[in-house]
């Protein structure tokens, strides 16, 4: 008997100098069985996710920019991945007056993933572009990737974006304007992409409004040694937030470059739904598990992504011949109706009649539209 209580005494102090050899300041936070059970398991969860790292060095982020975050290792995560549900080629089509774009959403392909109900990379030549037109229940988002592209609206608003910027606009009750390029001494295309964001209802009849982002505000992040570079537009990517929020319906748009050998796990949020536009070379997008399904995507292809799962994997292979980049889009689902036609989008046929019927009359948010031309698109009036 002394024997048996001599062993189990034993034990015991064993147990609480392992306990206070894995971490000592667990037991000062401890107040119940639940909580040491919780910091066990995270302490368990970072040594394991320390020992598959062991070959890298040890993280060290450092800020040698205002709006630029290093991290020198890859970001441990054991997120649930999001699989892949389809992925399309965005073909080219003529738009506009002259325009060229590949449109993914907003085709047959893919309509009204609420809350993104178009998405354009468009092209626009010297001579080209979009004359005065309107909108009604929706913003637009215009990320400019090469050139610049003036705008213009009847309520006086103008400037001009170039390669980095962005212009967020929300239509709301209405508005008329153009986006029209820069001619560009060389003659060369001015070229981006233009999402357009449904509002919610409550919102469709707002004042209209613009915002624009410089490229030069744009956060930026680098991860997996610099192979895996982010420029964090809206949302937030590896610990650094977007500098604004300039949408009223919450989306997350992060530019992503990815080298050759690179890795990338990007988290987003629960339920939202996701999509992925290769810009250039070619991606490979997985599950991240080893044996798991992976999918090779080429330029130009929307990766669409079911609304299960925590985060999106992607890397580049080592032998590429050169870097891949594509923009990762999410946004949080709108419960409720969408009728579309043309540039206005509200929630039943009734609105829609109602919006080509204020429109027509120079009412209810386009009265400014009565005998309006803009300047900038005085060149494509014959």
């Amino acid at each position: 008997m002394k024997n048996f209580f001599l062993v189990t005494i034993i034990s015991i102090f064993v147990g609480i100098c392992s306990i206070f050899l894995l971490r000592i300041d667990l037991l000062l936070q401890v107040t119940d069985l639940n909580t040491l059970t919780n910091q066990l398991l995270n302490y368990t969860k970072t040594n394991i996710i320390n020992t598959y790292f062991a070959t890298q060095q040890p993280s060290d982020i450092s800020t040698s920019n205002p709006t630029t975050t290093i991290i020198t290792t890859p970001t441990a995560n054991m997120s649930v991945p999001r699989l892949i549900r389809k992925i399309f080629l965005a073909t080219e089509q003529a738009e506009g007056a002259g325009a060229r774009v590949r449109r993914s959403i907003g085709t047959p392909q893919l309509r009204n993933f609420s809350p993104f109900l178009m998405l354009d990379h468009f092209s626009i030549r010297p001579g080209s572009g979009f004359p005065d037109h309107p909108h009604r229940g929706q913003e637009t988002i215009t990320y400019l990737l090469q050139g610049g592209v003036d705008h213009e609206d009847f309520a006086g608003n103008k400037g001009t974006i170039e390669a980095g910027d962005l212009q967020f606009m929300t239509a709301g009750k209405g508005i008329m304007h153009a986006e029209m390029p820069r001619q560009n001494p060389d003659g060369s295309a001015n070229v981006g992409l233009q999402l357009w964001v449904d509002l919610p209802k409550e919102l469709k009849s707002c004042e209209p409004r613009y915002r624009d982002l410089k490229a030069e505000e744009v956060p930026t992040v680098e991860a997996d040694e610099g192979r895996v570079k982010i420029k964090v537009i809206s949302g937030k990517s590896h610990g650094v937030d977007s500098v604004k929020n300039l949408a009223y319906t919450p989306v997350w748009i992060l530019d992503v470059e990815v080298k050759p050998g690179g890795k990338v796990v990007q988290e987003v949020p629960e339920g939202w739904n996701a999509f992925a536009y290769t810009l250039e070379g070619t991606t490979i997008f997985g599950s991240g598990k080893e044996g798991g399904e992976k999918r090779t995507v080429e330029q130009y292809h929307n990766v669409v992504f079911e609304p299960q799962g925590e985060a999106v994997y992607a890397e580049v292979d080592a032998g590429a011949e050169k870097s891949a980049r594509f923009v990762l889009v999410a946004g949080t689902p709108l419960d409720q109706k969408v009728v579309q036609y043309g540039p206005f989008v509200l929630n039943s046929q009734e609105e829609v009649y109602q919006a080509f019927e204020d429109y027509r009359t120079h009412s209810n948010g386009f009265e400014k539209a009565l005998g309006w031309q803009s300047e900038i698109g005085k060149s494509m009036r014959h």
